[in-house]
């Protein structure tokens, strides 16, 4: 599994001018599904994420999650995160899961 998560003043998700999802100061993750991903792994992966410590403490020091901050997680499904560049100049998306696999997860 592959996923970029990263630490955001806001993010938001607009699809045909109409705002989906918004968060201020907190994570934004964009998650691909492969064609083969369990739930298992995505109760794994969305447990690692909200216990990565990423965010400053008290101190000062990333020592902090965003469970530990109550702040929100944004996610976005991102196929093109499962591109193949290996063989040509058009890249593949083979791995990536269809859409009705990919959404409800």
């Amino acid at each position: 599994m592959r996923g970029v998560i990263q630490r955001v003043t806001e993010a938001r998700v607009v699809v045909a001018g109409a705002v989906k999802g918004a968060i201020q100061a907190d994570c934004s993750c964009s998650w691909p599904s492969k064609k083969q991903t369990a739930w298992r792994i995505i109760e794994w992966l969305s447990g690692k994420i909200v216990r990565l410590r990423i965010f400053r403490d008290a101190g000062g020091v990333m020592n902090g999650s965003v469970q530990e901050a109550r702040g929100g997680i944004l996610v976005v499904s991102q196929f093109t995160l499962f591109a193949s560049t290996k063989k040509g100049n058009r890249p593949s998306y083979s791995r990536a899961a269809r859409p009705e696999r990919a959404i409800p997860l």
